[in-house]
């Protein structure tokens, strides 16, 4: 979890009375105070915050179930076929908000790894029940409102939406590129059904980030306090649970928070703050750890100094997956060890077949000095199904690609 944040008024002591402004009164619901709520991760014995709202939390007018088609939500089964795959994801149109227009590409019972590059803003609130959500921003920058505050993003940025935060996302622009020759908004959405959390070995005994760790708590950015919004009128929220989508229409705007404490909040980390280990020779994937999760981790293959041995292999030796499927989002620069992949593909090399450096990248690096490669991945420890949508994208010939001349 990120570190300790206070914003906005709360009661000296938690669980006490903090006095409400003696001119509220809704709807007969008035008691002179504000109403709390706790926010937890793992029951009562792991992070969580308190916060302080004009009116309870709890208050439902309508309660709406979805329809898979009306929820945007592909019921499709996955494909499991022992071979490695590229997908071209940069070739995804727009379509829908941040929620319809998610398109599932690789998942397992842990973890679902989607792309999104949305058409419209978001249309409704939304509240992710289920799981954690770790958006990470291609391109686009924005603002992420929630009960917490506002969070700006920027390209590059990993925002970490921890479950049950019921938030809205707000692009800067998200025109078309015909209309104003932008590139669209491009997300890589993770949701992960554990917490996601810092490594626990880059904190020392006090929680602390160890110095030698990659990163540190300068480099995460929590919400900014707004003002709450004082709106009793009703107010729909999408909430996902369970693999389905209901609409709860609360009896007013949930947002209507004058402080909180505490250690779960939406904040963000951007990947170009991540500081690589580098050595004389190559060093495996482990150092590039950011966050981990139940059933995987993710990693940030950020720019660097490359190994200085003078006999060093500069890309990474073959390595036979007998432990994790290993998928690799390419944001950015030139992939050394790879021919082919181009800006936003995804490959997927699953356990029990080995993969490493294309022909003839290992020697093109023995003279490189540094990369300027951003790429994100996620090891998953359970296999990774792909959805049949993403084979629409796949570049066939890949699991060939490693014949020398073809």
């Amino acid at each position: 979890m990120p570190i300790y944040l206070q914003r906005g008024i709360i009661p000296k002591k938690r669980h006490t009375i903090l006095p409400a402004n003696p001119g509220f009164r809704q709807n007969g619901i008035y008691e002179g105070i504000h109403y709390e709520e706790v926010v937890t991760t793992a029951g009562f014995s792991r992070a969580y915050s308190i916060v302080y709202h004009l009116r309870p939390p709890t208050r439902v007018r309508k309660i709406e179930s979805l329809t898979p088609e009306s929820q945007g939500i592909r019921a499709e089964a996955p494909l499991r076929e022992l071979r490695h795959y590229h997908l071209k994801t940069g070739k995804i149109a727009q379509e829908g908000d941040l929620l319809s227009g998610r398109i599932p590409v690789l998942q397992n019972n842990e973890v679902i790894i989607s792309r999104c590059r949305p058409k419209v803003q978001m249309r409704e609130l939304f509240r992710n029940a289920s799981a954690d959500e770790l958006i990470f921003v291609h391109r686009g920058s924005g603002t992420l409102r929630s009960m917490f505050g506002s969070l700006p993003f920027r390209p590059y940025d990993y925002i970490m939406i921890p479950r049950t935060t019921t938030y809205q996302i707000e692009f800067d622009s998200i025109d078309s590129p015909s209309d104003q020759g932008q590139m669209p908004i491009d997300l890589l959405i993770i949701e992960a059904t554990g917490n996601i959390e810092i490594p626990k070995r880059y904190l020392n005994p006090d929680g602390q980030i160890r110095l030698g760790a990659p990163y540190c708590e300068r480099d995460f950015h929590g919400p900014m306090q707004t003002d709450p919004i004082d709106l009793d009128t009703e107010t729909p929220v999408v909430i996902q649970a369970n693999g389905q989508r209901s609409r709860y229409v609360l009896a007013n705007h949930p947002f209507d928070v004058v402080g909180w404490d505490g250690m779960v909040y939406p904040y963000t980390f951007n990947a170009l703050d991540f500081e690589p280990v580098t050595g004389t020779i190559h060093q495996p994937p482990p150092i590039h750890q950011t966050f981990e999760a139940q059933g995987f981790v993710v990693c940030t293959f950020a720019p660097r100094l490359l190994d200085t041995h003078p006999q060093a292999i500069k890309v990474p030796y073959a390595h036979s997956n007998v432990e994790s499927d290993e998928m690799l989002y390419y944001v950015a620069g030139q992939f050394g060890s790879r021919r082919g992949v181009e800006e936003a593909s995804i490959t997927l090399h699953p356990s029990g077949i080995p993969h490493g450096p294309h022909p003839g990248t290992i020697m093109a690096s023995r003279e490189v000095t540094r990369t300027n490669e951003l790429a994100v991945m996620v090891d998953t420890f359970a296999p990774l199904n792909v959805a049949k949508k993403a084979l629409e994208l796949e570049d066939r010939n890949y699991p060939y690609s490693w014949l020398e001349n073809e």
